[in-house]
C-alpha cells in the first residue's frame, strides 16, 4: 500500500451512480460545495437518466465549486456495473460512495483524511475506514459501539454492537481488484458481499469511527425499499450472495439454513423446482426439507404468539 498513494492524483474520489434523480441530487452537490476540505473529485455515472440530470451537471461543471466534476452518461446497465466503471476511472486513493439521494456532513472529507492518516503507517492491514450514516433528522441508522474507533473486519461487526448501514470508504486499488459480479441479465448485487470479500480474501480490517459521514433517507424509488423485488429480478445474484457469505462467515449449520432460506424463498416465488434450487445451492434434499419445514414451524409459532398476545 505504501506505493499505492503515488498512483493516484488526489486523495478521495466521491462516486455517485444515479438514475432519474434530477429532483433530489442537488442536495448532494450542495453538500460537496460546503466541504471544509476540497481534496476530492466528484465522479458521476448517469445510468441512462431521462430527466434533467444531464442539464444540471452541464451547469454545475461551469461553476467555481473548488473540485473537479466528471460526469459520464451511459445506457442503463445497473448500479453495480456503474460502480465497477467508477472504480476503474477513479483518480482518488480512497473511494467514497455517495448515493444520489444522500448528502455529506460539511466536514466529511476532512474527517476521512484525518482518520486515514491514523492508519497510514499500517495500510497493509487496512481496507479503509467506515463512518456513521444518519437520517436527515440526525438520528443514527442502526447501533454503534462505545469509544472513538474500532479496528475489525466487516464480517465481525455484529459481535461489537454494530448494526445498520455504515459508510465504508475503501482504498480504490482494492475495489479495482475486487469488482462486483456482472451477471448477464441482472443489474444488482449487494455491496456488503463485495465488502466482505475484500476483508476475507485480502485479510484486511476497517477502522470504524464514530463520526458522521453521510445523511440519508430511504426513498420509495431507492434500492433499500425494494429489497424483495430486487431479489426476484436478480436471482442468480442472490444465489451467489448466499454461497459467498457462507464461505466468508463459516456459519453453523443453522446459520447456513438462514442463508439457504433466502434463495429457496426467492426460487419458490419464481416457480423454480426443488431440484433446481438444490442444484443451484449445492445442498441435499434433506437440507432443503429442513429449511422448508423449519420455516413453516417458525411461522406457526409466530402466529400462535401473535394470537396469544391479542388475547
Amino acid at each position: 500500500m505504501g506505493m499505492q498513494s503515488k498512483m493516484f492524483d488526489i486523495k478521495i474520489t466521491v462516486f455517485t451512480p444515479t438514475f432519474n434523480r434530477g429532483y433530489i441530487i442537488e442536495q448532494a452537490y450542495n453538500s460537496l460545495c460546503k466541504q471544509t476540505v476540497k481534496d476530492f473529485e466528484w465522479l458521476v455515472i448517469d445510468d441512462g437518466s431521462s430527466d434533467n440530470t444531464e442539464t444540471l451537471f452541464n451547469i454545475w461543471k461551469k461553476e467555481d465549486n473548488g473540485f473537479d466534476i466528471i460526469y459520464i452518461k451511459q445506457e442503463n446497465c445497473g448500479k453495480m456495473r456503474a460502480v465497477n466503471r467508477g472504480a476503474q476511472m477513479a483518480r482518488g486513493e480512497l473511494f467514497l460512495n455517495l448515493d444520489s439521494d444522500d448528502f455529506l456532513a460539511d466536514d466529511t472529507i476532512e474527517k476521512i483524511i484525518y482518520w486515514e492518516k491514523t492508519i497510514c503507517d499500517k495500510k497493509e492491514c487496512f481496507a479503509g475506514i467506515a463512518g456513521l450514516r444518519r437520517h436527515h433528522d440526525g438520528s443514527l441508522i442502526g447501533t454503534t459501539f462505545k469509544g472513538e474507533h474500532l479496528d475489525i473486519s466487516i464480517l465481525d461487526i455484529s459481535k461489537y454492537g454494530i448494526s445498520g448501514d455504515r459508510v465504508e470508504v475503501f482504498y480504490t486499488g482494492l475495489l479495482k481488484k475486487h469488482p462486483f459480479p456482472e451477471i448477464e441479465g441482472e443489474k444488482f448485487f449487494p455491496e456488503g458481499v463485495t465488502w466482505a470479500e475484500i476483508c476475507f480474501e485480502e485479510n484486511k480490517i476497517l477502522r470504524y469511527v464514530n463520526e458522521t459521514f453521510i445523511y440519508c433517507e430511504y426513498l420509495s424509488d431507492g434500492y433499500s425499499n425494494s429489497a424483495l423485488q430486487l431479489s426476484l429480478d436478480n436471482p442468480k445474484g442472490v444465489c451467489l450472495q448466499v454461497k459467498k457469505m457462507i464461505k466468508y462467515k463459516s456459519p453453523s449449520y443453522f446459520g447456513k439454513m438462514k442463508y439457504w432460506h433466502k434463495y429457496i424463498n426467492i426460487g419458490r416465488l419464481l416457480g423454480y423446482s426443488p431440484k433446481s434450487i438444490m442444484n443451484d445451492l449445492n445442498i441435499s434434499k434433506l437440507d432443503y426439507l429442513f429449511v422448508v419445514i423449519g420455516k413453516k414451524a417458525i411461522d406457526i409459532v409466530r402466529k400462535l404468539q401473535r394470537k396469544n398476545g391479542k388475547n
